[in-house]
């Protein structure tokens, strides 16, 4: 789906900006922020967790549940990715080993859907879950929308 399908207001927020909305109570959403973070040397990504007014509001635009989400969203260049999709999409342009694995976004859908609803329906049993959802330090509050 392309940004431009949303609402004009969601989509004034979020236009010219590459974005990952994540659960932020999810401790391994998290991590993948934190992976992201950590290779996005042109600090090309701004982040929102699922929880925030943001992330809620891309949600319900999607037509996703509010309370429950098992799918990060990547938004680069006015699309927006989710499931599989999401995560070959945040790391293709982290050096050639993950443009590698990113290839993975190539596979059967049925297969890459099965494969990521599994560890999405059981990551907080397999991962587990903050008690409350992450608030970013004054380091990375920039990067936050």
């Amino acid at each position: 789906m392309q940004i431009a399908a949303l609402s004009s207001s969601l989509h004034a927020r979020i236009a010219g900006k590459d974005l990952i909305v994540f659960d932020g109570e999810c401790v391994l959403c998290s991590r993948f922020f934190q992976f992201v973070l950590k290779r996005d040397k042109a600090e090309r990504f701004h982040f929102a967790t699922a929880q925030s007014d943001l992330g809620q509001a891309l949600y319900g635009a999607l037509g996703l549940p509010l309370d429950d989400f098992e799918t990060n969203l990547v938004i680069m260049d006015g699309q927006i990715y989710q499931h599989l999709d999401a995560v070959c999409a945040a790391v293709r342009d982290f050096g050639p080993i993950w443009r590698c694995l990113a290839l993975v976004r190539f596979g059967p859908e049925w297969l890459k859907t099965r494969a990521y609803s599994l560890v999405a329906r059981n990551r907080y049993r397999l991962f587990g879950r903050y008690e409350t959802c992450m608030v970013p330090d004054c380091a990375l509050k920039d990067r936050f929308l």
